[in-house]
């Protein structure tokens, strides 16, 4: 079994199949000095043939997927999963800090293969389509993550900084803000509630973390920011 190597913010760490690695504000990959995050967070392992990532963290979670965001997968703490595709996307947001960092393997015992579906122009996670303006909503918060220089990381904008760059009042953003999420939750997606009624305080950063993780907005879709909106003001998304 060859080694894997784990790439975060354009550096490469190779992982031999004698020894693990573990990630956070200390271990083989040091994040930084985010009180949020864990001292050991993540930890990546070889056993009983197979590569394994560990959540050794006692509250954060992370979001896995295989390159082509066609499996995705809620790695809550204490749970582990095999490291089965040729490039593993791994997602997590520590306080308002979102990490992202890929894990690649030579030699994958799983290869995915796609199958092209035609496009209707509407943007679906499982059965639930997405308005253009609520991609725009979510393209407005991950923009940062999007167009981040080699970084890892970046502060996920406030709810005024997000519809001041749509162009929409704080009123409408946070309207459409609580219907996307409402969306994902009832579809299954965690930490998009707080509570049985409530929404979850950090359900920007967790969005986000879903969109990017899901390829749900990728950085070719940041044009439309900048294009005309054609959806109008009145619109009940």
């Amino acid at each position: 079994m060859t080694a894997v190597t784990v790439e975060f913010a354009g550096e490469y760490f190779p992982v031999d199949t004698s020894t693990s690695f573990t990630v956070g504000r200390e271990g083989d990959l040091e994040l930084d000095d985010n009180l949020f995050l864990h001292r050991h967070f993540l930890e990546i392992a070889h056993d009983d043939g197979l590569w394994w990532l560990t959540n050794i963290g006692s509250r954060l979670s992370a979001t896995v997927t295989d390159s082509a965001g066609g499996v995705q997968a809620w790695l809550a703490p204490g749970a582990r999963l095999p490291l089965v595709f040729e490039r593993t996307t791994i997602v997590f947001t520590a306080g308002p800090t979102t990490y992202e960092m890929t894990v690649h393997s030579a030699e994958p015992p799983f290869r995915a293969v796609r199958r092209e579906a035609e496009g209707d122009g509407v943007s679906t996670i499982g059965a639930v389509p997405l308005t253009e303006s609520q991609k725009l909503l979510i393209l407005a918060l991950a923009e940062p993550q999007l167009r981040r220089d080699g970084t890892g990381m970046s502060e996920i904008p406030s709810s005024a900084k997000a519809a001041q760059r749509l162009g929409w009042t704080v009123t409408r953003f946070n309207r459409k803000l609580d219907n996307v999420c409402d969306k994902l939750d009832r579809i299954g997606v965690p930490g998009m509630r707080g509570g049985q009624r409530s929404f979850a305080t950090n359900r920007r950063a967790r969005l986000v973390e879903h969109a990017i993780a899901s390829r749900l907005v990728t950085r070719e879709d940041l044009a439309m920011l900048d294009a005309p909106q054609s959806e109008p003001e009145g619109e009940l998304d």
